[in-house]
């Protein structure tokens, strides 16, 4: 069996191998489908369809890394609105779903091109709001305009046409092909079912008969399932190969070689992959389409999950056992029972969380699953309710990984640097030096501010001028302050210094300055801060600018007596849109 399972990896190989191009070919300009108007959009999809058509007939090969075959394939796909398919067999979807469309118009009539509205049909009609669909007469098949998405405001044959396609193709598949309008593709879903997507297996299918090219056994073509059942055991026994190796040498490994037994889950991850490359296999050189496809990804999407849950138990074992293997940890001790018992919960939770990622792409009812688990855990959460907050909070705050050790932070009224992210609790080290232990769960339903992960430190602050300022000095001024963030220092291309003389306020004429400090040095940024504040004050002085000053009121009481100087500097609060005086807002 053993050399059985290597015979067919070299024989897998061999054929992967020999499907790869010898020489990299430089791509074509790719045309792009015209989905401007229901005329341009369906003249569009019956070209690229019978370019498509015209690939397979002459060259029996549909090879999707050819730049021409895909670029046809590209625009013929381009003319669907594809956003009801199920995001997992989208594409394989659509393919079918394009040649059975090709199909059905090949057989029904097509008005002249001179019927079907364009640009200034649309225009005559009164806008693209009054005719935004438009059905072909006598069929199902419809154009609708997409009002959003990626293709938003292009006609395209509408979700409803693109779900009932294949169905609708199988009412008509009786039906003899017109004679007339446009050009048509006899037979295209039967070569569509049949070419192989590999020039190497087509220049061994074109040789076999009939029968075996174009006859099909359940839904797929005869000749397809030799290489299929081949395929699929050679898959099987590298599965069967690589667990029992693995398992064997981490029977030997484990509690003597650590570094060994952390080694040995390469042969669980190979195993994984193994349903991935028989379906890239399956969907490149064989083609597999159709039902058999569907079924093909359900089969390799459920061992993938299950081979993916056993990467993640074997991991997070090798894990526990790494760590118990530092000489700090007695292994037979408390500490190391619950090492392996948090590790043992956590792969647990990662195990479950595959499952239900991985069930979407199997069809499992995933709702229900969780209905009914959650059933069972009613009482386990109720009975450690602060204890299971904690821990999923920090389960949350490592999967989204808002911050790390080391970053600075403002979490509600706290501002300091991450010390040390716990399976409890965060301490955080402010910046009056006093440490904060925050527990996770708070964290992780909380906004958080990551003041350590920005890009740049913005500077917006306005310059106010008395209001008696001659209109030469203001420009003067506005000259003044762009002329000292000319290249400033910290200064990035993409975000150049931008100074406007911005308002007539009733004390001041207002100057805004905004600027961008890279990188995020907060000292270095003070200290430019502080030598362009500098440089503009005396220029200011040179050039006889003022500043305005503080407005002062003196108030006086009934008896005339004078009452205490009040001096009020009248000045708004800092914001990001309208900071007070020269008062940077980059913090």
């Amino acid at each position: 069996m053993r050399n059985l399972s290597l015979a067919g990896v070299l024989l897998a190989a061999t054929l992967l191998l020999s499907g790869l191009p010898a020489t990299a070919q430089d791509d074509p300009p790719m045309a792009i489908a015209d989905t401007s108007s229901p005329r341009a959009t369906l003249r569009s999809f019956i070209d690229a369809s019978n370019e498509v058509y015209g690939i397979i007939r002459t060259e029996y090969v549909f090879d999707r890394t050819n730049p021409a075959h895909s670029a046809a394939a590209r625009r013929q796909l381009d003319c669907l609105d594809v956003s009801n398919l199920p995001a997992f067999a989208r594409d394989d979807r659509a393919r079918e779903v394009a040649v059975c469309l090709k199909e059905i118009l090949d057989r029904v009539q097509i008005p002249d091109w001179d019927e079907i509205p364009d640009i200034e049909a649309i225009e005559a009609a009164g806008g693209f709001e009054k005719l935004s669909r438009w059905r072909i007469p006598g069929t199902r098949l419809t154009i609708a305009r997409v009002e959003e998405g990626t293709q938003k405001h292009e006609y395209l044959f509408s979700p409803g046409t693109v779900d009932r396609a294949i169905e609708y193709y199988r009412s008509l598949e009786t039906r003899p092909y017109r004679t007339t309008g446009p050009a048509t593709s006899p037979k295209m879903y039967r070569w569509y079912m049949s070419v192989p997507g590999d020039p190497w297996v087509a220049s061994v299918v074109r040789r076999l008969p009939e029968r075996l090219k174009f006859g099909r056994t359940l839904g797929m073509t005869n000749w397809k399932w030799p290489g299929l059942l081949l395929s699929a055991l050679v898959a099987v026994g590298a599965m069967v190969l690589l667990y029992g190796v693995g398992m064997r040498l981490g029977r030997w490994a484990r509690g003597t070689r650590p570094l060994a037994y952390v080694l040995t889950v390469v042969f669980p991850v190979a195993a994984m992959c193994v349903p991935k490359l028989f379906e890239h296999f399956v969907y490149s050189f064989l083609t597999v389409r159709g039902t058999p496809l569907y079924v093909l990804g359900f089969v390799v999407n459920a061992v993938f999950t299950l081979a993916a849950i056993v990467v993640v138990f074997a991991s997070f074992s090798r894990i526990a056992e790494l760590i118990i293997a530092s000489p700090r940890i007695r292994p037979q001790g408390l500490n190391a029972q619950l090492i392996r018992i948090t590790c043992r919960l956590l792969s647990l939770l990662v195990a479950a969380i595959v499952f239900v990622v991985g069930g979407q792409y199997v069809g499992i009812p995933v709702g229900t699953l969780l209905a009914s688990a959650g059933i069972g855990g009613i009482a386990l959460a109720l009975g450690a309710q602060d204890t299971l907050k904690t821990l999923f909070g920090t389960v949350m705050l490592m999967a989204d990984k808002p911050f790390q050790v080391g970053d600075r932070i403002v979490f509600r009224n706290y501002d300091g640097v991450v010390e040390d992210i716990g399976l409890r609790s965060t301490r955080l080290r402010l910046l009056s030096s006093h440490q904060v232990t925050v527990p996770n769960d708070e964290l992780a339903r909380s906004d958080i501010e990551n003041i350590g992960r920005r890009g740049c430190i913005r500077r917006v602050t306005d310059v106010h001028i008395p209001l008696d300022t001659p209109r030469e000095k203001v420009e003067r001024a506005v000259t003044i302050l762009r002329e000292e963030l000319d290249g400033h220092e910290g200064m990035d291309p993409e975000f150049p210094p931008r100074v406007f003389f911005l308002d007539f306020l009733p004390t001041a004429f207002a100057i805004r300055v905004i600027y961008w400090y890279h990188p995020p040095n907060y000292w270095d940024y003070l200290a430019f801060g502080e030598r362009f504040n500098l440089a503009v004050f005396r220029r200011f002085e040179e050039e006889g600018i003022r500043f305005v000053l503080p407005q002062r009121l003196t108030h006086t009481s009934v008896e005339s007596r004078p009452a205490a100087l009040e001096v009020q500097v009248q000045a708004e609060a800092p914001t990001a849109d309208r900071p007070a005086g020269l008062a940077a807002a980059g913090e």
